[in-house]
């Protein structure tokens, strides 16, 4: 049965993969038996994705080619892939998937640090480069960021309270993730580490097509036009010092793809009062359109459109402060698919495709 208002549903386990769909969310449930063939499959990658990517990489595409992937996660791999490419549905929720048997607690100032020291296994790593893999959406890291890594930790950082950033222990405004850069990911995925249920911390997902229905063509027009900047967040600033804006750039762009952040990007200082008014409609479509909340549990892998959709950290209800601080979801960034990864080859290391040397 479903919980309401939270987009989460637990169906009846079994073989069976048809997803049960509230709106735009796909969302897939494994049986504890599956679970177990996955985490040993998982547990089979020794290699520390943190000191050696490629390598890990290679790891665990073996386990693709070698045929030791369980039916059912392959299976829901490919219905999601067919999803995105065929349906336009662009947001899945997997449910109980396997994480690491010691989930450590980190420094909460320097908690980056922290795990290299702490973890030593890599299961959620692990599932998530499996996920990208088979779901066809290679992984993006940035040089300026977590070291270079490809898995990110939306864990609270006490240096960066009450920032707009994962790493505040607050609410989050609707957003694209890296919204002020040029490289930005197509997809998100986001896998529950360490999730206090009782705290009511949701995950708000907006689709951009929902979005654009209360835009008027001439709103779009504009919103199509160069007239808007947004400002580098605070944990960008401080690993390069020469992001402080955006250039001038378009809001909206392909059938419904957004580059914005709610009270932070906005208009240039020569936009013309067309553009500003554009801006303020999409503010009022952006309140009325439809959303969905998604509350992601221990184990549970969100993945969705970044782009073509607009997301936040809604906190309802905190019961336990301290668990509410010590939230760890375990994140990647991911390109479409190949030919989107190709497309920003310029910006990568040559020997690494996906990883941003230049910004």
């Amino acid at each position: 049965m479903s919980r309401p208002g939270s987009g989460i549903v637990t169906p009846a386990t079994g073989k069976n993969i048809t997803p049960w769909r509230r709106s735009m969310i796909s969302t897939y449930e494994f049986n504890n038996a599956e679970k177990k063939a996955i985490f040993d499959v998982l547990n089979i990658v020794g290699t520390n994705p943190y000191k050696d990517y490629i390598n890990f990489k290679r790891e665990v595409n073996l386990l693709i080619l070698e045929a030791k992937v369980p039916a059912k996660f392959l299976e829901v791999c490919a219905k999601i892939k067919d999803e995105r490419r065929l349906s336009g549905v662009n947001a899945q929720l997997l449910k109980n998937l396997p994480i690491d048997e010691v989930v450590p607690e980190f420094d909460q100032f320097d908690p980056v640090n922290d795990k290299y020291r702490k973890k030593t296994t890599f299961i959620g790593e692990t599932l998530l480069e499996l996920f990208s893999q088979l779901t066809g959406t290679p992984l993006l890291a940035y040089r300026t960021r977590n070291n270079g890594d490809f898995f990110h930790d939306v864990y609270a950082d006490k240096k960066y309270a009450n920032t707009q950033t994962q790493k505040t222990d607050g609410e989050l405004y609707f957003h694209n993730d890296r919204t002020a850069h040029p490289v930005r990911a197509d997809f998100l995925s986001l896998l529950g580490m360490r999730c206090h249920e009782q705290n009511l911390i949701y995950t708000g997902y907006l689709d951009g097509k929902d979005i654009l229905q209360g835009l008027s063509e001439k709103s779009q027009y504009w919103l199509r036009q160069p007239h808007y900047i947004t400002p580098y967040d605070e944990v960008s600033r401080d690993s390069n010092a020469n992001q402080v804006n955006s250039d001038k750039h378009i809001i909206l762009e392909n059938a419904h793809t957004f580059r914005y952040y709610d009270t932070r990007t906005t208009f240039a200082p020569d936009a013309p009062q067309s553009a500003i008014k554009a801006l303020l409609e999409l503010k009022v479509a952006m309140t009325k359109a439809k959303k969905e909340r998604v509350a992601i549990n221990t184990g549970d892998l969100f993945s969705f459109a970044n782009q073509d959709s607009l997301h936040n950290r809604d906190i309802v209800k905190v019961i336990d402060q301290d668990a509410a601080e010590k939230r760890w979801l375990l994140k990647t960034y991911s390109f479409r698919n190949d030919e989107a990864l190709h497309n920003y080859s310029a910006f990568f290391d040559p020997i690494l495709p996906g990883f941003v040397t230049e910004e």
